[in-house]
This record gives C-alpha cells, sequence and structure tokens, in this order.
C-alpha cells in the first residue's frame, strides 16, 4: 500500500529500519519503541517502517508485535515535515504536528495508551515522580543524553563492528550506568522505607543469632532467603500491582522510629532511576540485552564486569509484563547467572566525573574567581575589546497591530496589559529583521517558540513562506496549533523535538529570548544549514560549557579571558532588571554586550556578517539584545531593504 494513500485518520509513528551488508536491521531507538508499544498494548498508532532503500521486511517480522498495524514506506515517500526530523517521529491525526526524537515519541506513546486507557496506572507509573523520567532535553540533561543517546550509540557500535571491539573494555557510557547502579538511592520520602530496611535487618541479625544458639555446629536452618532478596526490590514490584507493602513491614518498631535519619541503611538501586521501574528502563533494556548477548557470544565471564548492570537485568524480567512484552518483540530475554558478590565504585571511577568526561566537559579545577565585573571588563579593554551596538535599521517599525486578527496578538492567553505591549514591542523587533532578509518561498523556523508568538506572526505576515516551530514543549505547541486553526494558516507546522532532532533544510531561523546555551544551540544549527539567524538572547547565568561548545567561544576573548572570567560576565549579564538601580542595570547592559560579542565574532569565523543591537525601544525588556547573522553572501540570503516598507502599507 502506498504510503501517499494514507489518510490521517490516526497518529503516523515512523520507524527506522537500516540496512547492513545488505540486510535490513531494527536500529535500537526503533527496538525500543516497539517494546514500549507491546509493553503498553498500545493500539493508538498506524506504524511505518522507513526503508532507505527498496528491500523485503520478511527478516524483521519477527521483532514486530503482531497487534501493531504496521506498513513498510520508503525514505522519499514520508511526508515532509517527518523527513525533516530524526526518527523515530509520530506525525498526528492533522499531519502538520511532528513529535520527534527518542523521549518525545515515548513519552507521547505512554500518554496516549492512558488517554485511551485511563484505568493504566502501570503505565503512568513510566513517567516517574512529577511525570518527568526523560523530559529534560539532551542537550542540557547529562542522564537523558546518557540513556537517550550514549548507550544505544555505544551499543550500536559494538553491534557494527564485532570484530573490532571484540577485546575492549565496555563502553564509558556503559560504565557510567553500572557505577549509577551501585551507588544508594535518594527516594521521595524514603524515610519510611529505610527504617522498615532496618527493622528487617534488625529481625534478620535475631533470627540468625537465635538458629545459631539452636544448632552450635551450623547445622541449623539458613536465613530466609525472602528476606535476603531485599525490601527493596519488593517494594518495588509491589508498587507495580495492587497491593502495598508486605503487611510485616507496613509499621515499624517504636525503636526503629527513633533512629537518626543519618544514622538508616541506604536503598539500593532496584531499577535505572532508584526504587521503581520507569520509562528510562524501557529505554535500557533492549540496549542492555544486546550488549550482553554480544558479550556472551564472546565469552560467558565477560559480563561478570559489570554485576550491577546484570543485577538490573535480572530484576527487570520480574517487571510484569516485560517478559510477554519482550517475546513480543522477538527478544528472547535470558536469566545470566549473577556473581555472588556486588564490589561498590572505587574511589578513582567516580560516576559523575566518568559521566562528566563523556559529555565532554572540562575536568581541570580552577581556583574560585573572586570579584565582580569590572576587572574582566577593564582587563578585556585593555586588549582591545569592548562591546558595541550597531545602530536599528528601522527603530520606529511595527506591525499594525491593531488591524491583526485577535488570535496573532500575545495578548492571548494569561498576560497582563503591560506585560503584552511589550511583547509586541519585542516582537515588532524580530519580525522586522526577519522580514528584512526572507523572500517568497523561504523556510523560516522560530526555535524555542513557547506557544507560538513569533512563528504565528511570521506565517500571517509572510504568507509566501513556510513557517516551522519548534519546542520541546508539547503544552506549548499544542496550544500554538489552536491558535493558527483559529486563524486558518496553512503555511505553518510544528515540529516537537530538542533541537538535535531537527534536520530539516532552512533559509531564516529566529528565536525570542532563548534562555542561556539555547542561544548558542539556534546559531550552530543556523550555521550549520547555512541559514541566517535572529536571535534574541536570554538567562545569560545560565550559560555554561555543553556538549558541542564551550565559553568563551572567540579566539580573542579565549586568548583573553579564562571560563571563569566569562562565566563573571555571565552573571552579571543577567543583572539589568528594572528596579536595580541604574549604574547597576548599565553594567549589566555592558556584560551582555561582551557576552554577545563573543557569540558574534565566533559566527564571524564561519564567514557571518553578525550585527548585535538593542531592541527598541530599550525598555521592551531587560534582555533588550539582538543578534542579527547573514550567511556569506553567496548562500543567495541577500539584505531585502525594501521589503519593510511594503510590509507596513500592507
Amino acid at each position: 500500500m502506498k504510503h501517499t494513500e494514507v489518510k490521517h485518520q490516526q497518529p503516523s509513528l515512523y520507524l527506522e529500519v537500516c540496512c547492513q551488508n545488505e540486510e535490513p536491521r531494527l536500529p535500537l531507538h526503533t527496538s525500543i519503541a516497539l517494546f514500549l508499544l507491546s509493553y503498553c498494548e498500545c493500539k493508538s498508532f498506524r506504524a511505518f517502517l522507513v526503508f532507505p532503500k527498496p528491500v523485503s521486511s520478511l527478516s524483521l517480522r519477527a521483532q514486530l508485535p503482531q497487534s501493531l498495524d504496521v506498513s513498510d514506506v520508503q525514505l522519499e515517500d514520508v511526508p515532509r515535515l517527518v523527513r525533516d526530523c530524526r526518527l523515530p517521529a509520530v506525525l498526528d491525526e492533522t499531519g502538520r504536528l511532528c513529535r520527534a526524537g527518542l523521549a518525545v515519541v515515548l513519552r507521547h506513546i505512554i500518554n496516549k495508551t492512558i488517554e485511551a486507557d485511563p484505568s493504566r496506572n502501570d503505565v503512568l507509573a513510566l513517567l516517574g515522580f512529577k511525570k518527568t523520567c526523560l523530559k529534560a532535553c539532551a542537550e542540557v540533561s547529562k542522564w537523558t543524553r546518557l540513556c537517550e543517546i550514549g548507550i544505544p550509540s555505544a551499543v550500536e557500535e559494538h553491534l557494527k563492528n564485532p570484530t573490532t571491539n571484540q577485546y575492549q573494555q565496555p563502553p564509558l557510557s556503559i560504565l557510567t550506568l553500572e557505577r549509577r547502579l551501585a551507588e544508594p538511592v535518594k527516594v521521595h520520602n524514603d524515610d519510611k522505607i529505610r527504617r522498615q530496611k532496618l527493622q528487617e535487618q534488625r529481625r534478620n541479625e535475631q533470627k540468625k543469632k537465635e538458629e545459631e544458639e539452636e544448632s552450635p555446629e551450623g547445622g541449623g536452618k539458613k536465613p530466609d532467603s525472602d528476606s535476603q532478596e531485599g525490601l527493596e526490590l519488593r517494594a518495588a514490584l509491589a508498587k507495580l500491582s495492587v497491593d502495598s507493602l508486605p503487611t510485616s513491614t507496613t509499621r515499624e518498631h517504636s525503636e526503629i522510629r527513633k533512629v537518626k535519619t543519618t544514622d538508616l541503611p541506604p536503598l539500593e538501586h532496584v531499577f535505572a532511576e532508584g526504587l521503581y521501574f520507569t520509562l528510562t528502563d524501557v529505554v535500557l533494556l533492549p540496549c542492555i540485552h544486546q550488549y550482553l548477548c554480544f558479550l556472551q557470544a564472546q565469552t560467558e565471564s565477560a559480563a561478570h564486569q559489570l554485576p550491577y548492570l546484570l543485577r538490573w537485568y535480572i530484576r527487570v524480567q520480574e517487571v510484569p509484563g516485560v517478559l510477554k512484552a519482550a517475546k513480543a518483540c522477538g527478544m528472547a530475554l535470558c536469566i545470566p547467572q549473577p556473581p555472588s558478590s556486588f564490589p561498590g565504585p572505587s574511589a578513582g571511577d567516580n560516576p559523575t566525573s566518568l559521566l562528566e568526561q563523556e559529555e565532554g566537559q572540562e575536568m581541570t579545577k580552577e581556583p574560585p574567581f573572586v570579584g565582580g565585573p569590572r576587572p574582566t571588563m577593564t582587563k578585556l579593554k585593555e586588549n582591545g575589546i569592548e562591546a558595541v551596538f550597531a545602530p536599528h535599521p528601522c527603530p520606529a517599525w511595527t506591525l499594525p497591530w491593531d488591524s491583526l486578527p485577535g488570535a496573532i496578538n500575545p495578548t492571548e492567553g494569561k498576560m497582563s496589559d503591560i506585560r503584552a505591549v511589550r511583547k509586541r514591542q519585542q516582537l515588532n523587533n524580530l519580525v522586522a529583521m526577519a522580514t528584512e532578509l526572507a523572500r517568497p518561498g523561504y523556510t523560516i523556523v522560530d526555535f524555542c517558540s513557547g506557544t507560538g508568538h513569533v512563528g504565528i506572526v511570521l506565517a500571517h505576515t509572510l504568507p509566501d513562506c513556510q513557517i516551522l516551530l519548534i519546542e520541546n514543549k508539547e503544552e506549548s505547541l499544542v496550544r500554538a496549533q489552536s491558535r493558527c486553526a483559529e486563524l486558518g494558516l496553512k503555511n505553518i507546522g510544528f515540529i516537537q523535538a530538542n533541537l538535535d532532532y531537527f534536520t530539516g533544510p532552512f533559509h531564516i531561523g529566529v528565536a525570542l529570548h532563548a534562555c542561556g546555551v539555547a542561544t548558542d544551540m539556534v546559531t550552530e544549527h543556523c550555521i550549520q544549514a547555512g541559514a541566517a539567524f535572529v536571535v534574541s538572547p536570554c538567562c545569560y547565568g545560565f550559560i555554561q560549557n555543553a556538549v558541542k561548545f564551550t565559553f568563551p567561544k572567540s579566539k580573542r576573548f579565549q586568548e583573553t579571558l579564562t571560563n571563569k572570567e566569562h562565566m563573571i560576565l555571565c552573571r552579571f549579564a543577567d543583572q539589568t532588571a528594572v528596579q536595580l538601580p541604574p549604574e547597576r542595570r548599565l553594567v549589566g547592559k555592558h556584560c551582555m554586550g561582551l557576552v554577545d560579542l563573543d557569540r558574534s565574532w565566533a559566527a564571524e569565523t564561519h564567514g557571518y556578517t553578525v550585527r548585535v543591537m538593542t531592541m527598541e525601544p530599550e525598555s521592551c525588556s531587560p534582555k533588550n539584545n539582538m543578534l542579527v547573522g547573514s550567511p556569506p553572501l553567496n548562500s543567495g540570503l541577500e539584505v531585502n531593504a525594501g521589503h519593510l516598507e511594503g510590509l507596513v502599507h500592507n
């Protein structure tokens, strides 16, 4: 059946198929999504296996749940919105909202399962405490990056090159997880469970003592094996059923209640994030299963260097529904023999330091920087570096707000009149700069779009351009989609994804108040695409070294400032609030200018022309800087100076 004939009566789930030695293979991200669908018994999606080239899918059928409606589709037949993203991806019923990336898609599968059957509390529990499991994007969360990218990528590498990796140590990401599982657990309201554990330990000690007294020669009964299994595991499994904790441990003795919290025994990891089975375990199970199969194919003892991982793998199989879901996906889970003891991690293998090394973080310790921003500003000035702001090309330009439809106005939603006025002023600035660069047929991406204030105005103002809104918060995009439906806009699409999962071509990227390193992620994405950018930075104090870049960014700043000195600039750049003294705000504005000057110089090494300017009027926001970057002239993005006048009159 041709995919182009399919009507969007239900969401479409697109799963990648790759080819190895001319044979089709399901990459781990696809296997993980299929496993979750099977575990949830979710039937809310029409699934498509996306093939890079024509090839038979018969060999893959054993890995597909029989209950799932699955079709094959060639990559060139996939809708454009999906093709612009990394898979897995879900296209909604309208065909205009795409959710892309592993964590985003998995969380959406969970939500659709609960929507179809609200009684599935076991599925709801996968989202973890406060429903935040794997919610933070991989660009800022080391844990999400480890689970969503690091471990699947490392296992994929081993599977692709089995001979090369045969005698290597486990990948750093696997070692990081192993040491994470060896750490004590901190969970919400764990005091009660720790007291129950102490009571159980004392009861077992007393029981053992009594048995030794009854049989001095050691011929007595062994301690209760169920008690040795651990309160943590029984508590975790009890949460997955309708039963509560075992009756014998629901109330601790009075002497146990008097024990200080600091003297209570720590809790052991049962599952990846602590005591309870979550989406993280769903992500890791296919990865660790395939990795353990790889190790056992080399030698049976190879996996014993990962004792905590083995114990986790065994315990996950005790979760109701896991074995059934795995079997439906062709995963033959086994019960390996775990080591008899579980040594703790050595002092030299701190889990945090391993994770920081994987993330490319700076490991050298610098002495703390003492003092305000003035020594740093003076140091820069002595080296000929001062903040310079380009003149605003059209300071009085404004959109015809009084004649625009109501759904375009930022007053839509819960926003005060004063804030709405400032928001309109901010939009005037970004729309003016974007339209200066735009041409008919261009694709403009509104990064970190929120509810779509910038993108919706652009879609209405530039009907000959295609606008994409990219945001990782589902609630914001759904609200933006509702506003666009009210306006009848047809030249706009929506993508719920982290920035890295959007891979499509575009001409201009915009972002209003992109917080912290989000500004740098947006500009980097634009540079990689050869696109112009119009970005208003925000939250300078949240700037920190990230996976793809460190600060300072430009060569001249790097030759002048240390990372600590740059962080001082960032911290004081946040001190521009209206309630602060004028002199303090002036220093903050100067620091903002210096941080953005560094950013602009870094972009200029790629042939860009970058203007750092102040939005008009300055009172529109305490964070009123704007970076406007134009790619090299041969990209075809020449400035369209006369376009603004036409927009005003239209």
